[in-house]
């Protein structure tokens, strides 16, 4: 039997019935400023889509737009390139017209947040003269973003003094007219959670900010030792796997093929999976989006070379192609072509090989599994080296070599004596003389990154094939080598 008296019954009905009417609005509210998911898109094309489009990193790796916004502004002096152009600074290919740069993502989960997708690291940019704004190319590798740079940048950020809400909102405030929910919201929630949120993932990448230790620079990272030290807590080693991103376009003929530059996955779809991942995308939706990128990626053709190639010459150059090129890098044709080919006979820089072993290929996809994701598991390839990749739209690719250390198609058909001991890459003014970027000139030095061969990781040794062929043929196996696509469009 009750002992309440009824007048405590009916005060508690009127609060029940308080706590509902108070409740559910601002669960609502809560609900709607801080979890709602809006679909992106829509997308005019699946190109478009993978330059811009989410993957689903907005939820657990998005910075909330306006802070995304006040950043550069706010922390100029801590950008690279003396801090010129913003978000451009980091080399980061930036359409005329659209308001993300290639590879950020805008999508609102509960407010706007920006987040990265693939095509951070697999969009080149290029142009054909200094007065040319840049052709874009989705696909291709991204040799001018400089991501150690924008990776530090967020960190250096979130441990400065200036890092809080009053300088925060003064600079937001210049930019837009939020509502003073979303005022609040900012002030007291977003930003002391987006500051706490950054020095919490410091410890991440403290392993490539050690003193003295390899810079990876435009164009490249360590992709091996960003997943073992991301997925397997693996203490940290002294190793240096320092890579070139790469073209990721006309993926139908790496089916069935190694891949990763070292051959670790066996699966298109899952480096793609892999690479999501370590951008923080939903495990739940990972195989789902990972299903359109290739999709993309499958259908996508390279450009074609931008200028006049000499016929006759290339045809000269064709039956050399054949008999020193097409049996590891042709198109789909040679019988090596995705093999690895062991470091004894390549005989290039072998610290990528180093980095990866199979522990954490182990550990990995016990990672990756405990997540839920179905996949083709990452391994230790038994064979040690580094595997034959096609060569489709390969003028579009420098520098040459897994971890891009040298600079152009002239240098590769050297002797290693004759290739540049040191250049400057991320500039993207394409030099046809050489067929490559430009690497030397005042310009390419300002913009560019300082790749110094004799550093640790950085080696420009190997792939002395064609190195002893007369100038003759090697012009005119060059002259072949732009030729090769398929050109955009075609099937």
């Amino acid at each position: 039997m009750s002992t309440l008296s009824p007048n405590w019954k009916r005060w508690l009905a009127i609060a029940a019935i308080v706590l509902v009417v108070v409740g559910i609005p601002i669960a609502f509210t809560a609900w709607y400023k801080f979890f709602r998911e809006v679909d992106d898109g829509p997308w005019s094309s699946l190109e478009e889509r993978f330059k811009y489009g989410s993957i689903g990193a907005e939820a657990d790796a998005g910075l909330p737009y306006w802070i995304w916004v006040a950043l550069p502004r706010v922390f100029p002096d801590l950008l690279p390139r003396d801090g010129q152009g913003g978000w451009a600074s980091f080399g980061i290919p930036w359409e005329e017209g659209h308001e993300m740069p290639i590879g950020f993502t805008k999508k609102t989960v509960g407010f706007p947040r920006v987040a990265n997708n693939c095509a951070i690291c697999h969009a080149t940019s290029y142009r054909t003269r200094p007065d040319e704004t840049p052709k874009i190319v989705a696909g291709g590798p991204n040799h001018t973003g400089n991501i150690q740079a924008v990776l530090r940048f967020l960190t250096n950020c979130a441990k400065d003094p200036r890092f809080n809400a009053d300088i925060l909102m003064a600079e937001i405030n210049n930019h837009a007219s939020l509502s003073w929910l979303d005022k609040l919201a900012y002030r007291f929630a977003i930003i002391p959670q987006t500051r706490k949120a950054l020095l919490a993932r410091e410890p991440q990448f403290g392993w490539m900010n050690r003193p003295n230790w390899p810079e990876w620079g435009e164009g490249r990272d360590d992709p091996m030792n960003l997943t073992k030290y991301f997925m397997t807590k693996l203490p940290v080693d002294d190793t240096v796997g320092t890579a070139d991103f790469p073209s990721i376009w006309n993926l139908g003929l790496r089916e069935g093929k190694w891949l990763n530059w070292c051959g670790e996955t066996p699966s298109p779809l899952s480096v793609i999976i892999d690479s999501a991942l370590g951008l923080q995308a939903r495990p739940s939706t990972v195989v789902s989006q990972a299903a359109w990128i290739q999709e993309f990626a499958v259908k996508k053709r390279p450009p074609k070379y931008p200028f006049p190639i000499d016929a006759a010459l290339a045809a000269k150059g064709k039956p050399l192609f054949d008999q020193h090129c097409n049996s590891c890098h042709g198109l789909g044709a040679g019988t090596r072509v995705g093999q690895i080919i062991e470091i004894a006979e390549v005989k290039t820089d072998n610290n990528r090989l180093i980095t990866w072993t199979a522990q954490a290929a182990d550990i990995a996809n016990q990672t990756v599994e405990k997540l839920g994701v179905k996949r083709i598991g990452i391994t230790k390839p038994k064979i040690e080296g580094y595997q034959a990749v096609p060569l489709d739209g390969i003028w579009l690719r420098a520098p040459y070599l897994h971890n891009g250390s040298v600079p152009n198609l002239t240098e590769l058909l050297e002797p290693e004596e004759k290739r540049s001991k040191v250049f400057y890459r991320g500039y993207d003014m394409y030099d046809p003389a050489v067929v490559g970027f430009d690497t030397t000139s005042p310009e390419a030095r300002r913009l560019g990154f300082r790749v110094d061969t004799t550093i640790k990781g950085n080696g420009n040794q190997g792939h002395l094939y064609g190195t002893t062929l007369p100038p003759a043929e090697k012009k005119a196996l060059i002259e072949y080598l732009k030729t090769l696509g398929p050109v955009e469009g075609e099937a």
